[in-house]
């Protein structure tokens, strides 16, 4: 194991941080997994299932059972680790510029593309080796501004040449989920079974700022867009994996998640372990566009009266929101058919406040389709 550190640029005198990755495996192999966690500082459950990984992929070292290499930044967010308000932990949005910490990653086809069409070939793999190489002489050439900006390059510079990418994350309260993009589903699909997904939410584009796993798939069907006449690989095939809720930092989690994550690991052929058998996908995948949100229709103590994975069909009723001034009591329903993936942990709701998220089969929603 060979562990790197890229210092960040210093937002202030007399404090630097740093992104440390830990590498296992075989460097030139050819096949690269990377896997970070708490990119949004806040969200620890994915913390620990690193820590378990760790230790697993030590002793799959040690036995010679890596067939590639295979990336861990557990601490993908040093900045936001920081954020302390009076005992709360902040680690959403970066502090200084509201920021949140998983958006507005570069558009990597944009900085490659001039030029890129005089070194294709009809050779898919020769096309992803220099799309690979352009976008890390790229990135090399960026000069950040501020820490942020340094920390979101340090940890693309990690993952762009890495064929597997999964960012861990949680929700609020939630099941398990994931995201990902709709050309890479049949890939990750297995993944999804093996955690137990109750929702896989899929998009081609969700919005109009990358997201990290975003600006490592999409650089692919962009270029394949601009460029049809080329054959150009899925090079990286990336999600954002949801661990369930904030507050369920368990050993028993992080173990069952490092084992699933290793399974796959196996099926994609990473690692030299018996595959294990697929259980059922516990519900289709669906559009992201087909995501019910339901908000606050104003302020008022949150009862929820649906649980997380619950499959509700159209008018069951799914959270109260009580004003106790005016006694009013406010019954929000499911439109759509669907599994309630996910909710808010506050107990209050300002209004507008989104408080619970549905997985529907049918798209509802067009424009920006990830929460802020």
């Amino acid at each position: 194991m060979e562990t790197r550190r890229i210092p960040l640029l210093a937002q202030s005198l007399g404090t630097e941080r740093a992104i440390v990755s830990f590498h296992y495996g075989p460097q030139d192999s050819g096949r690269k997994a990377y896997l970070q966690s708490s990119l949004h500082a806040d969200e620890l459950p994915g913390m620990l299932v690193n820590h378990v990984l760790k230790q697993r992929l030590a002793q799959l070292e040690a036995e010679g059972k890596l067939r590639a290499e295979i990336v861990l930044v557990p601490v993908a967010n040093p900045i936001g680790l920081n954020q302390h308000v009076q005992g709360s932990h902040t680690g959403r949005f970066e502090q200084l510029t509201g920021e949140n910490f998983n958006r507005s990653y570069p558009d990597l086809a944009a900085l490659i593309v001039e030029g890129l069409a005089e070194v294709l070939t009809q050779d898919p793999l020769h096309n992803q080796c220099v799309i690979r190489e352009r976008v890390k002489q790229a990135l090399a050439t960026l000069q950040p501004g501020t820490e942020l900006e340094a920390m979101r390059l340090a940890l693309l510079s990690l993952s762009v040449d890495a064929d597997l990418v999964l960012d861990l994350h949680c929700d609020w309260e939630a099941v398990f989920h994931l995201y990902t993009a709709d050309p890479l589903w049949e890939t990750l699909k297995p993944l999804a079974q093996l955690l137990g997904a109750h929702a896989s939410l899929l998009a081609t584009v969700s919005g109009d700022s990358f997201c990290f796993d975003e600006a490592n798939s999409q650089i692919w069907w962009q270029l394949r867009g601009r460029f049809p006449d080329y054959p150009i690989p899925n090079g990286s095939v990336a999600a954002t994996l949801e661990l369930r809720g904030q507050s369920e930092v368990s050993w028993a989690n992080a173990e069952h998640d490092a084992d699933a994550l290793l399974g796959y690991l196996a099926h994609q052929g990473y690692v030299d372990l018996p595959p294990p058998a697929l259980p059922p996908l516990l519900h289709d995948a669906t559009p992201l566009s087909g995501t019910e949100s339901l908000q606050a229709p104003h302020s008022g103590v949150v009862v929820y009266r649906a649980e997380p994975g619950a499959w509700l069909r159209p008018g069951d009723p799914v959270v109260d929101v009580v004003d106790p001034l005016s006694d009013r009591v406010t019954t929000l329903h499911a439109s759509i058919e669907g599994v309630l993936y996910a909710r808010h942990f506050l107990r209050f709701a300002t209004c507008g406040a989104s408080l619970a998220r549905i997985a529907g089969s049918t798209p509802i929603r067009s424009g920006n389709l990830l929460s802020q």
